[in-house]
């Protein structure tokens, strides 16, 4: 099986359909998808969700780069940033525990599996939508939530019972959360998110982590 018009997209993270289309020159929608499947059941290209596509070539040269499952997560879904349990771990916050990407968005909650892996994008408000950064892979622009964000993000949208969020009660212990971790710029800024949320639940957190964790 000649693959040869996949070599101008072995060095870019991503190709659509019409971007096949337009490079290749082959017009028939009929010929086009079948070329694709049969490429991708051969393993020379990964679909990374309906339409889209990433070449074995691209992948096996850039899996292990810092960036990548970043930056297949805006290539899924495009505005979201990366935040909840996956960045709470490269933070050493989280033990025993391996997630897939986890991300925020303001579209629908939704997980994505692909030859990749699995990516999870859960909904957040839009007035909550901040606490990222923007960062540039490849071409594509992905964002990251800071520590304190992602804190407050998986905390936000975690079922708490009330009654662990009495002052009594060690939530980061029942949570398995190492808060140690957590500098002070860190814990001013989950602070600022809080009160910017005005959530009840979020402030009574915030008071328990004062209590057990975060001392003065």
């Amino acid at each position: 099986m000649k693959t040869n018009q996949l070599h101008p997209f072995e060095n870019i993270p991503y190709f659509t359909i019409e971007g096949f289309k337009q490079m290749s020159g082959i017009e028939t929608p009929h010929t086009v998808r079948t070329l694709l499947h049969r490429w991708s059941q051969a393993g020379h290209i990964l679909a990374l969700k309906k339409g889209v596509y990433m070449t074995r070539r691209f992948y096996e040269q850039h899996r292990q780069d810092n960036d990548f499952s970043a930056t297949v997560s805006a290539i899924l879904v495009p505005q979201s940033y990366l935040s909840l349990e996956f960045v709470l771990q490269e933070h050493n916050l989280l033990t025993e525990i391996t997630y897939p990407v986890t991300c925020v968005t303001m579209g629908n909650t939704r997980t994505i599996t692909n030859p990749i892996g699995t990516f999870w994008y859960r909904h957040l408000r839009p007035d909550l939508y901040s606490g990222f950064r923007i960062f540039e892979y490849m071409g594509i622009c992905y964002g990251r939530a800071s520590l304190a964000k992602a804190l407050f993000d998986t905390l936000y949208l975690r079922p708490i019972p009330a009654r662990y969020r009495a002052a009594k009660f060690n939530l980061a212990d029942e949570l398995r959360l190492n808060l140690d971790e957590v500098d002070d710029l860190a814990r001013s800024e989950f602070s600022i998110q809080v009160a910017a949320s005005g959530s009840q639940k979020m402030q009574a957190v915030l008071d328990n982590f004062r209590s057990n964790v975060w001392q003065l």
